[in-house]
């Protein structure tokens, strides 16, 4: 009797699996060769996939593109809430910082970033997309700031929330290309900064 939702569910598993596979590729070709260079054939080919095969999860190419963009959004969104249970947030943006470094392929690669928003004055679609994901950022990063000390919080008001959530988001975008420009930045430097940053940040 419960075969059928058992064997639906392997089956979504495995799709969902595919998927992620697919954007694994994706998301290293576009990084290799950027965003025009990197055609599905090629991703096909990095993801040890048929091209037919790619086609029955993702449309296009630009589907591709907009489903690394939610994925990145889950990501930032776990990020983010787990600042309610970071003790030192200068060591989290560090963290962050060296992962962009070595362009750890669970995160966002630094030249990808650049080029992704570069592709968005080019594309409508993928600005919106970019556009709805700064907003759900803001609205996180708020959340955040808002909440009580208790709860992991900052306890700030709501309008000041809503500014310093927009300096954060600049401030690790900047980060972001630091990783990229100026890698071998002194370690004890950059958390020099960034504390005197983070301090700033959470002062009511």
């Amino acid at each position: 009797m419960n075969a059928r939702p058992h064997n639906i569910s392997r089956l979504s598993e495995r799709a969902q699996a595919q998927k992620e596979r697919i954007l694994s590729a994706a998301q290293t070709c576009f990084i290799e060769h950027g965003f025009h260079a990197a055609g599905m054939a090629l991703i096909a080919e990095t993801a040890e996939m048929s091209p037919g095969l790619i086609y029955r999860y993702f449309d296009n190419k630009n589907a591709i593109i907009l489903a690394i963009v939610d994925r990145q959004l889950e990501n930032a969104r776990t990020d983010i809430r787990a600042l309610h249970h970071a003790p030192d947030l200068a060591a989290a943006a560090l963290n962050a910082f060296d992962c962009w470094r070595r362009a750890d392929p669970r995160l966002m690669n630094a030249a990808l970033f650049m080029e992704m928003n570069a592709e968005a004055s080019r594309n409508p679609e993928l600005a919106a997309a970019l556009s709805s994901f700064d907003a759900e950022i803001q609205k996180e990063l708020t959340n955040w700031l808002t909440a009580p000390v208790s709860a992991g919080g900052k306890g700030l008001p709501a309008q000041l929330a809503a500014i310093r959530a927009i300096s954060l988001k600049c401030f690790m975008e900047g980060l972001t290309a630091r990783a990229l420009r100026e890698p071998d930045i002194k370690p004890a430097l950059l958390r020099a900064a960034i504390t005197e940053f983070m301090a700033h940040l959470t002062a009511a």
